[in-house]
């Protein structure tokens, strides 16, 4: 993979090497997994049960994506979804509903990176 696409991921929170060597340095599947990321609802799901309370619903996508996110190296996105399932699992719902905007920033820039050097 060149330089200049493992930075791209690297600033996007993305670690490059680690997604490579999961998926045995195979450049053609980083790119399926990370277009099929593009499709996932989970991030979505997520949302829509924070909009409405729903700290059971809340918890099942938070872990869900986090278990994605995880897979795909996406070391960012991963570590505030672990901080929000603990709250979630603890009963915090104001400390896991407060970590959202960080949550839809790093999926922001996951996203736009994905669909810039992938789609």
């Amino acid at each position: 993979m060149e330089q200049r696409l493992c930075d791209q991921l690297a600033a996007a929170g993305i670690c490059a090497g680690s997604l490579l060597e999961r998926l045995m340095n195979n450049e053609m599947l980083v790119s399926r997994f990370l277009k099929r990321f593009l499709e996932d609802e989970t991030y979505q799901a997520l949302a829509e049960a924070f909009e409405r309370g729903d700290a059971q619903e809340a918890l099942v996508q938070a872990h869900t994506l986090k278990g994605t996110c995880g897979n795909l190296s996406m070391q960012v996105l991963y570590e505030l979804l672990d901080r929000q399932v603990q709250c979630l699992r603890k009963g915090d719902w104001q400390a896991a509903k407060a970590l959202m905007p960080a949550v839809a920033q790093a999926y922001q820039r996951v996203e736009m990176c994905i669909r810039r050097e992938f789609a």
